[in-house]
């Protein structure tokens, strides 16, 4: 049995534990992904190579709801974007954008066209542990989509889309529902006609021939702070050193 006096002792070990625990906690990146629009968004999570896949790669996520979860405490790159209008029917998931091969876990695989993208580059840049993020119109929009980073060091913005592009969408870039249906998503120039020149491949592979078109000026014109050509500027990856938590935020 202890004594009287070694009471005080185990005590103060114990919050010790306690608050070595909570500090070693606290210095962890959170990311947190927040639904604002009028209706069910299902956020969807790919790595890229070698990367760990995150809370399973998707989930559904409510109306003014959010989630939080842990990014990996060390090197990790991958992109979350939205899913709009998922359900089962017939024992089968899908989705009308963003679909992830009838998974609501995508576990891995990439989204269907169009779709907004936040792309992340975590725990780089060795001792300044930089994180690094954007938002992609590259493959065209879905929904509305900002970066919000909380407590980081430096060159820190809020970035992304807040507009709701499919109000204003170009006729001939507009995806809809069914036929004839209403306007579900705006596709990008590459994914409407499918060339070399819009889809930057081939001859039109680098920084010299890869161009803005009038079809990602759309999107560049209501969304100045998006990629929305494959070698769009760089400088468009923010860095920003040890955020405590990057906010994806739908409808924002």
């Amino acid at each position: 049995m202890a004594s009287r006096a070694s009471l005080p002792l185990a005590a103060s070990f114990l919050l010790l534990l306690i608050s070595s625990s909570f500090a070693a906690d606290t210095g962890r990146l959170f990311l947190t992904v927040v639904n604002h629009c009028p209706f069910t968004v299902w956020p969807a999570i790919q790595p890229n190579a070698g990367h760990p896949v995150l809370e399973k790669g998707g989930f559904a996520l409510p109306t003014n709801t959010h989630r939080s979860f842990s990014a990996p405490t060390s090197h990790w790159s991958g992109r979350i974007w939205g899913r709009t209008g998922c359900s089962h029917y017939n024992g089968k998931f899908s989705c009308v954008t963003g679909d992830c091969g009838n998974r609501l876990e995508c576990n891995g695989l990439g989204g269907a066209t169009p779709a907004s993208l936040a792309q992340f580059d975590l725990h780089h840049g060795g001792h300044q542990d930089l994180s690094s993020y954007g938002v992609s119109l590259v493959d065209g929009f879905n929904v509305p989509m900002t970066v919000t980073p909380h407590e980081g060091r430096g060159v820190c913005p809020v970035v992304g889309c807040r507009e709701d592009l499919l109000k204003t969408c170009p006729a001939h870039l507009q995806l809809r529902s069914g036929h004839g249906g209403h306007v579900v998503a705006c596709k990008s120039g590459c994914e409407a006609f499918r060339t070399d020149e819009l889809c930057c491949r081939n001859h039109y592979n680098s920084p010299q021939t890869c161009r803005a078109s009038t079809h990602s000026l759309f999107f560049k014109h209501a969304c100045p702070s998006t990629m929305t050509f494959a070698h769009d500027s760089p400088s468009l990856m923010h860095d920003c050193s040890s955020p405590r938590e990057l906010k994806v935020i739908f409808c924002h």
